[in-house]
């Protein structure tokens, strides 16, 4: 049974393995030109599974940000894999001991929460790691493909190939963006501080742009767009 639960999670997790392969190969590149090594981009995938969260902290080392900088930039990106941990809880089998929900709240991304979330039965710990690993696979294994290839590839080519992680961000904002008018604002303002900030502010930094244009667009979102009470 225990060993049916991993391959259950794995077999879960092989969509989101594909996907991730071919978006995090446009990190790779990205994080390449930025002047990172190729083992140094892969331990980045490794050991800090999350897109937007790498992205932008790549920025970050890419303008000599500081220490502070990035801690702040990831806590403002990263911050709603603390919630889908705390919604996820409430499904755990009674197996999940601290260190077992440890250990998987390291691969809790937006992906695995979807697949965990539309699981009936309660979660066991197997299931999740077997996930959590084919996932965490995909994405590293695309990370080191495309750093090499990086490397190895003229510069017209990584160039045009380094947008497929921005395009990653556009299939996600667009859709939900064009049914909720409180994405589509929250989107908005965003793109708008961003420009604010580039040619107002352009010694500002990458990951400071970040936080201010998220805390903003947040907090108008919530002025403007409160959620109404559910009955």
């Amino acid at each position: 049974m225990r060993k049916n639960d991993f391959l259950k999670g794995m077999s879960h997790g092989i969509p989101i393995a594909l996907g991730y392969l071919s978006v995090s190969f446009g990190f790779g590149i990205t994080a390449v030109k930025a002047g990172l090594s190729v083992w140094e981009a892969s331990l980045i995938s490794l050991t800090n599974l999350t897109s937007a969260g790498q992205a932008a902290g790549v920025d970050v080392i890419a303008s000599n940000g500081t220490l502070f900088e990035m801690i702040l930039v990831q806590l403002t990106i990263n911050i709603r894999y603390a919630l889908m941990a705390l919604s996820l809880s409430q499904r755990l089998h009674t197996s999940f001991t601290l260190p077992k929900r440890l250990l998987a709240s390291y691969g809790i991304t937006d992906e695995i929460f979807g697949v965990c979330a539309g699981q009936e039965s309660p979660l066991k710990p197997l299931y999740m790691y077997g996930m959590i690993f084919i996932a965490t696979l995909g994405w590293v294994m695309g990370t080191f493909l495309g750093a090499y290839a990086g490397e190895l590839l003229p510069a017209s080519v990584t160039s045009a190939l380094g947008i497929v992680l921005y395009g990653m961000f556009l299939a996600i904002i667009i859709p939900p963006a064009r049914k909720e008018r409180s994405i589509l604002f929250v989107v908005a303002v965003s793109a708008i501080l961003s420009i604010f900030c580039k040619y107002i502010f352009p010694s500002l930094s990458g990951g400071f742009t970040v936080i201010i244009c998220a805390v903003i667009s947040a907090i108008l979102a919530a002025t403007f767009f409160p959620r109404e009470d559910e009955a």
